[in-house]
């Protein structure tokens, strides 16, 4: 027998805020202030989303001259379908399987 382990708080904030523009490739600088996660708890679960496939990761050129390239994420296929299945908490606060 398998066991999955629930998603932190952490994780849930992190997909929801990627799962509000799917597509789009997002910086991590952008999803710690969208999130309140500080780099050493938002670095750490990107790498380990990545891993596990639920996130697409790429080094973009800088945008202007003498700036750093930048690591940009999105959500996988599986990232999206993972995501998407995440219980969610309804009015009453308690948490509801997706339909």
């Amino acid at each position: 027998m398998t066991r999955t382990r629930a998603a932190s708080p952490q994780t849930r904030a992190v997909l929801d805020a990627l799962m509000a523009q799917p597509q789009s490739w997002r910086y991590g600088y952008d999803l710690s202030k969208e999130t309140g996660l500080k780099s050493g708890t938002l670095y750490p679960l990107l790498m380990r989303l990545s891993d596990q496939g639920l996130l697409e990761a790429e080094w973009r050129e800088p945008q202007q001259p003498g700036r750093p390239p930048r690591h940009a994420y999105r959500l996988t296929a599986q990232g999206l379908a993972a995501a998407s299945a995440l219980p969610r908490p309804d009015a009453s606060g308690l948490e509801v399987q997706p339909a």
